[in-house]
């Protein structure tokens, strides 16, 4: 009994690759350090507007390697999936993309959120790693409901959202603290039967 318990505690979580033709999410590896640092480093100033803080030890390798074992658990007990963004052309790592808040019971709710390296933006990979995770959500996961919260003077990402089929619902006031200070959110969500309508008639 003991041997067995030991042997689910220590199992490693599933691999999750959801993928099309260009673009694959999966789960961060420690291996993945290198590419993660120089893609964050490089976009360190693009990205901090839209992010909580950065810790001092944000880009060291022991920090990575602690956040890919956070990942993992979280994955594991079923609260999140953290995904990277990879292009396939090249196996570049290019993004961000973390299905989290993840809530059973009566809500089967989430929450998505996203980051992407500088020199990528602008080009449709965001949109088409939305695109690749929406249906994970709602036929792999099984929820009922997305969410996603921006800054309101976000507005790649308020396009970004309304394209995929998003819709506004409300006026969040300081929300989350976003590089230092406490930032009002557009929150927007997305429905099971309207994200696979969407889906479909865009496919």
């Amino acid at each position: 009994m003991t041997r067995s318990v030991f042997r689910f505690l220590s199992r490693q979580p599933d691999p999750v690759e959801i993928a099309n033709a260009t673009h694959m999410l999966r789960l961060p590896k420690s291996t993945d350090y290198r590419q993660w640092y120089r893609l964050r480093s490089e976009s360190r100033a693009f990205l901090e507007p839209w992010e909580p803080t950065w810790r001092a030890d944000e880009m060291t390798e022991s920090a990575f390697r602690t956040r890919v074992i956070r990942n993992e658990q979280e994955f594991g007990s079923g609260q999140a999936v953290p995904l990277f963004i990879i292009s396939r052309a090249d196996d570049q790592l290019i993004g961000g993309l973390t299905i989290g808040y993840i809530r059973r019971g009566a809500a089967q709710c989430c929450m998505i959120g996203y980051w992407m390296g500088e020199r990528f933006a602008g080009q449709g990979h965001m949109a088409q790693a939305v695109k690749l995770a929406i249906p994970y959500i709602f036929s792999s996961l099984q929820l009922h409901r997305i969410e996603a919260a921006c800054i309101p003077e976000n507005h790649r990402s308020i396009r970004l959202l309304e394209k995929a089929g998003f819709q506004r619902e409300g006026y969040l006031r300081e929300y989350l603290k976003i590089n230092g200070q406490w930032r009002d959110h557009l929150m927007f969500s997305l429905l099971a039967q309207t994200g696979m309508q969407h889906k479909n008639s865009s496919d």
